[in-house]
């Protein structure tokens, strides 16, 4: 689809300090007490509505904490793009290199959340279709410090990791697909979910020690900059060298861990930018990811800078 089918006007402040590319989606959370079983009818204990997708809930966050940030993606024409696209402008995200796209079905995921333990079943629908192009000439008009990508637009990705080649690079590795297998050896870093890194290192499980620094070694091999893997209630791992660290999860009540990886990415993200170590800026976003665990929804769960613990610590 050509850049004239792009209506999302740029916004005033004319740059950014972070471009998000990958994709956003329409989240309904349906909340069940335990997982349903088949042919039985059940009544919700909780419903919400809201905009998502890694990339999108990474600008979301960006910009509501102040961070001048903008998004690429795809979304259809429909009620469900629509209400996206409010969702993001309400924060100042720029969508200047956002496609809204005639007769594109916007993707649709339906969550079951399980209140007893705060586990989600994710169901998506995402419609194939063309790939999206950067307009370079809108893109270079933003100049961004940084890019964040989502795996979900490789073609895109790539085009701005030419763009703009002194820019920091973040790579929200989720699962193995197509788009993070190109975009893992591009990036300075990647930060993967513990399913992207068993199925890259081809490992069983990162129950010990020893296996976690095996993965993390294989994943650095093929990678250029350095490499973390998020373990969900396990915290974080990570290389200093060749030594094997960790930081483990914030001790909360998981009501709903959908999002909390996108809620990690941007607070990385973000505590680079603010000059924060390395280890400082894995801190900040284990912190920002363990305060939305505790809450329901995804991009409703995206807690306050203020609300994070030591947020405003000097951790450089």
């Amino acid at each position: 689809m050509k850049s004239a089918s792009r209506e999302y006007p740029r916004a005033d402040r004319g740059g950014c300090d972070v471009l998000c590319i990958g994709t956003a989606a329409f989240d309904v959370f349906l909340t069940v007490d335990g997982f349903p079983a088949e042919n039985r009818k059940y009544e919700l204990s909780g419903s919400r509505e809201e905009g998502g997708g890694p990339a999108a809930n990474a600008a979301f966050l960006l910009s509501q904490w102040g961070v001048p940030a903008a998004l690429a993606c795809v979304l259809g024409d429909d009620v469900f793009g629509t209400r996206i696209a409010a969702e993001l402008q309400a924060v100042g995200t720029n969508l200047s290199l956002t496609e809204l796209r005639p007769g594109y079905r916007t993707p649709l995921s339906v969550i079951l959340v399980n209140s007893l333990g705060g586990s989600r079943t994710i169901l998506n629908r995402l419609e194939p279709g063309e790939p999206l192009r950067l307009d370079p000439e809108a893109a270079r008009a933003l100049r961004p410090r940084a890019l964040l990508f989502d795996g979900h637009q490789p073609e895109a990705s790539l085009q701005a990791l030419e763009l703009f080649p002194e820019a920091t690079t973040v790579l929200d590795a989720g699962s193995r697909r197509r788009g993070t297998e190109l975009l893992a050896p591009e990036v300075d870093y990647l930060v993967a979910a513990e399913a992207f890194a068993l199925a890259v290192s081809g490992l069983s499980d990162l129950d010990t020690p020893a296996r976690q620094l095996r993965c993390l070694e294989r994943l650095a091999e093929g990678a250029r900059g350095r490499v973390a893997v998020t373990l969900g209630e396990r915290g974080v791992i990570y290389l200093e060298g060749r030594e094997l660290c960790g930081l483990p999860a914030a001790a909360v009540q998981a009501v709903d861990t959908t999002a909390a990886g996108d809620v990690f990415h941007g607070a990385f993200l973000y505590g680079l930018l603010e000059g924060r170590s390395y280890t400082g800026s894995l801190g900040l976003a284990n912190r920002a990811a363990g305060v939305s665990v505790g809450r329901p929804g995804g991009r409703s769960s995206i807690p306050a800078l203020e609300e994070v613990p030591g947020a405003g610590e000097d951790t450089r």
